[in-house]
């Protein structure tokens, strides 16, 4: 079933104003002093931001939890650095094969383990990916078909977003990568990540003009919020910095082990907090994970325990980006 239907009316829901009378029919849990602090000024682009209270997730469960993959494109001698000593080579094989590895076996083995587990999968897509990779693109979407796609601009390294040339330019480049990636994949992206997590003030106006629902650019809270721009509403579906997997490994030298046990803490906190206050309204995490770490067979197999782990917990709900935002914002 496409939830291209459910999305669009999302879309609108979310950036009309009768999204306030039905955000009042979920306000019947007593919030934190934490959970108010995110109603207020947004600091960075200086619009209206306030919570998207949930009681609770679908069945009751009190922690949403997205995995969402970044399916990114670099080029040659561009990219995450594994080994930064060896980078002055030309050619650079170690950090060259690092790279290459994770597009080549990564991103379909990642594909094949969502499946084989039944977990919902959200990929974060540069535009510029399918067309650079059509085998690896085919295989991946093959095994996930129905993945919501997550828009990442153009690529990682040499067409990020036009930061400081005002907002016409940003709205057409992120018009221009959601109709590449639209023209690739069939599919037009509800949601938005920034690439690199580098965008400024003009940016979430520009993909609220665009259309865009919702984005991962949010990386400082437990629950969604949403953004009052001058063209619409976006939601803020909360994508913490610590559990993003390619900056553990890369810059704090985390094994996939070790990021393993960091997931598994970060979930299973929440919602032991959940339990011990059952008033606590429900809480979100979108753990970014990237071919280089867990698309490597032990990234893999630590992947595959703490998806074990968390299908267990009766408090934790496993879904997609898109998923998550129609439960907090019914239609």
């Amino acid at each position: 079933m496409s939830l291209r239907p459910t999305v669009e009316g999302l879309t609108r829901r979310v950036r009309g104003q009768g999204f306030i009378a039905g955000l009042a029919l979920l306000l019947a849990v007593q919030f934190t002093s934490a959970t108010l602090a995110q109603d207020g000024i947004d600091p960075v682009t200086g619009f209206v931001r306030e919570p998207v209270h949930v009681a609770a997730w679908p069945g009751g469960k009190k922690v949403a939890v997205s995995f969402a993959l970044f399916v990114e494109e670099f080029g040659l001698g561009q990219g995450p650095v594994f080994r930064p000593d060896l980078a002055a080579r030309n050619p650079d094989l170690v950090n060259e094969a690092f790279r290459q590895y994770g597009i080549d076996w990564g991103v379909a083995r990642v594909g094949r383990l969502f499946k084989e587990l039944g977990v919902p999968l959200s990929v974060v897509l540069n535009a510029e990916f399918p067309g650079a990779h059509p085998s690896v693109w085919k295989e991946f979407r093959a095994a996930q078909p129905k993945a919501p796609i997550i828009a990442h601009g153009m690529n990682n390294t040499s067409r990020m977003l036009p930061l400081g040339r005002g907002l016409p330019e940003q709205k057409a480049y992120i018009r221009q990568t959601l109709e590449m990636i639209e023209g690739a994949t069939g599919v037009r992206p509800a949601g938005w990540s920034s690439p690199s997590v580098y965008s400024d003030g003009d940016t979430m106006q520009a993909i609220a003009a665009e259309g865009i629902a919702y984005t991962l650019d949010q990386m400082d809270s437990d629950i969604v919020s949403r953004l009052k721009t001058p063209d619409g509403w976006v939601a803020l579906l909360p994508y913490p910095v610590v559990t993003v997997d390619m900056g553990q490994e890369l810059a704090r030298t985390k094994s996939p082990a070790e990021i393993e046990a960091l997931w598994v803490d970060y979930v299973l906190e929440l919602a032991n907090e959940a339990r011990a206050d059952p008033s606590r309204e429900a809480t979100t995490v979108v753990i970014g994970i990237h071919p280089f770490v867990v698309g490597a067979p032990d990234g893999a197999a630590a992947l595959r325990r703490v998806l074990g782990r968390l299908k267990m917990d009766d408090a934790v709900w496993l879904a997609d980006t898109d998923a998550i935002l129609a439960a907090a914002v019914p239609q």
